[in-house]
């Protein structure tokens, strides 16, 4: 059975100090609230053992990072393994953020080599996928999306791939305050499913999670997971907020 997942990407935000009193704040907040999905809370590399330390004290929240790298380890000077993650009891790690595409140049071999990374240290992956504005714009958003999951999963066994998150982020709505529909979200999220019901079967196309990423924030989160397909959000600038990221991990 598949699970909703609201996840937090801090991405490249927050002092030290500044990272502690959120967490914090999202840690009390959340001991208070009735939500029933997990939460999940990603913030950059140096802060992982601090918001480790708040979350599995407490029990409310998991932790993830937001990148990985393909070696397991060795002399690859500033990169961090999945093996390390794993030692400071991170539970997801953030795959193929379009930012991380565009900025560092991601293929979706690399991703692949990550996310195997990932798995053989029992580390859930979110594997981000979506279309630019000019692919949506020219009609070719889900021949984009299915070379993307293609491409970077579907070489994994069924056992593996039920280890896997899925992430829809159309990347035009990411930052810009634009955001998919509701009805948009539902088409691509049904579409993934289906595509993994078509590699593997029935049963693994209705246990994997697939989230909607891009401009999800608390005004529009309960309408966005009230679809079949959507299992919840991959969120940017509202987690960053203790009391909008709340929201929307109430919003099932």
């Amino acid at each position: 059975m598949r699970k909703n997942i609201v996840a937090g990407n801090w991405k490249m935000n927050k002092t030290f100090q500044e990272a502690e009193e959120l967490i914090s704040e999202l840690v009390t907040g959340l001991e208070k609230s009735r939500h029933t999905c997990e939460v999940v809370v990603c913030p950059p590399a140096l802060y992982i053992e601090m918001a480790s330390d708040y979350g599995h004290e407490e029990g409310v929240i998991k932790i993830g990072a937001q990148n990985v790298s393909e070696y397991e380890k060795g002399a690859y000077t500033g990169e961090i393994s999945a093996a390390m993650l794993k030692s400071m009891d991170v539970d997801y790690c953030i795959v193929g953020h379009s930012e991380r595409r565009k900025y560092f140049g991601e293929t979706n071999k690399q991703l692949a080599l990550k996310i195997e990374r990932l798995l053989e240290n029992a580390i859930h992956p979110i594997y981000c996928c979506g279309e630019l504005l000019e692919e949506r714009e020219a009609g070719k958003y889900f021949e984009v999306v299915e070379k993307q999951i293609e491409e970077a999963l579907f070489h994994f066994s069924k056992e593996e791939f039920g280890n896997i998150v899925i992430a829809y982020e159309p990347v035009w709505a990411i930052g810009t305050g634009k955001t998919a529909t509701a009805e948009q979200a539902q088409e691509m999220h049904a579409f993934i499913r289906r595509i993994i019901r078509n590699k593997y079967d029935e049963e693994t196309a209705e246990n994997t999670t697939i989230l909607y990423g891009g401009s999800c924030n608390a005004k529009n989160a309960e309408e966005l997971f009230a679809n079949p397909d959507v299992d919840g959000g991959l969120i940017g600038g509202a987690s960053l907020i203790a009391e909008d990221f709340i929201k929307i991990v109430n919003s099932f």
